[in-house]
């Protein structure tokens, strides 16, 4: 991969409150690599990582962005997923399909826009469960091998980033962004686009990283008593290229604002990328907490 090159955005609120950054409370520092148990002994570049006094995102500000998303996101897909990602069982995505017919109600083959489809899982079992289906992918190779793999169509699978969209105002029953809010520079932005193409009445979808999981606090804890102000949140520039972390707060505050409102709520416990051992510990603490590494919300439109 050729070098990575950045430009810093100075952040002047927050994207889904609109609390001034001057509000923030900052969290530490977050190094251009993966640190492991001392980054005070890695070199690189650093950015200031923040959360919200209001709602609780996290993010970093000044905000590093690429010179071009294809720096992050235009590589080889098995460089990018682990190679259990590409045997994913679709019966994963049926509490979400569930969900989303329940919250639909009896629309007839409803219309579904899934933002950073990735290789088209998501697409294909939603398709296969009676939604019609489209896409958008801005990576070149991610795309490809949808379309090849997966069997989606080319003219269903858009290369465009979601800040360069454009789609017919009040088209879609529903839109997703699965994992995928945390990638980007302008969430909020994204929200309100997603928001004008879907109708009345329709749902957004979302599945982000939360800025409470105890993982993170704890491993933030242990740099605190090493003497450091590093943090674990985030990583802005190196892979998965995460700028943000949620709460659901960051959405009430969100809906409250944009004329839609928050319908349904969870929290996933999800992995704690520790020695199994703790597991046993963690995972109830998470679960009775909700303290996990994933948040799931969905708005309506009103």
């Amino acid at each position: 991969m050729s070098e990575l090159r950045y430009a810093f955005s100075d952040m002047d609120q927050c994207e889904l409150c609109g609390t001034p950054t001057s509000e923030n409370m900052v969290l530490g520092r977050r190094l251009s690599r993966s640190q492991g148990r001392a980054p005070w002994k890695l070199s690189g570049l650093a950015a200031t990582v923040v959360r919200c006094n209001v709602c609780g995102t996290v993010y970093t500000n000044p905000m590093p962005l690429p010179l071009s998303i294809h720096q992050h996101y235009n590589v080889p897909p098995n460089d990018y997923w682990p190679e259990s990602y590409f045997n994913t069982d679709r019966e994963v995505f049926q509490p979400r399909i569930d969900r989303a017919k329940q919250l639909l109600g009896n629309i007839r083959k409803p219309k579904l826009l899934d933002i950073g489809a990735g290789i088209g899982h998501a697409m294909r079992a939603f398709e296969e469960n009676g939604f019609e289906v489209w896409g958008i992918e801005p990576s070149p190779s991610f795309r490809q091998l949808a379309i090849e793999r997966m069997g989606i169509s080319e003219d269903r699978l858009v290369e465009v980033t979601v800040e360069e969209a454009g789609f017919q105002e009040q088209f879609f029953d529903m839109v997703s962004f699965s994992v995928v809010l945390e990638h980007l520079a302008r969430p909020g932005m994204a929200l309100q686009s997603a928001l004008k193409w879907l109708k009345p009445g329709g749902v957004i979808h979302i599945d982000v990283p939360s800025s409470n999981w105890l993982v993170s606090r704890l491993v933030n804890r242990y740099y605190r008593l090493r003497g450091t102000d590093y943090v674990s949140n985030l990583s802005p520039m190196h892979a998965p290229y995460h700028l943000y972390e949620f709460t659901f707060d960051s959405f009430e505050h969100f809906a409250k604002r944009h004329g839609c409102e928050v319908v349904h709520r969870e929290h996933y416990v999800s992995e704690t990328y520790l020695p199994k051992y703790l597991d046993f510990v963690l995972k109830p603490v998470m679960r009775q907490t909700q303290s996990g590494m994933m948040i799931s919300v969905w708005l309506r439109k009103k």
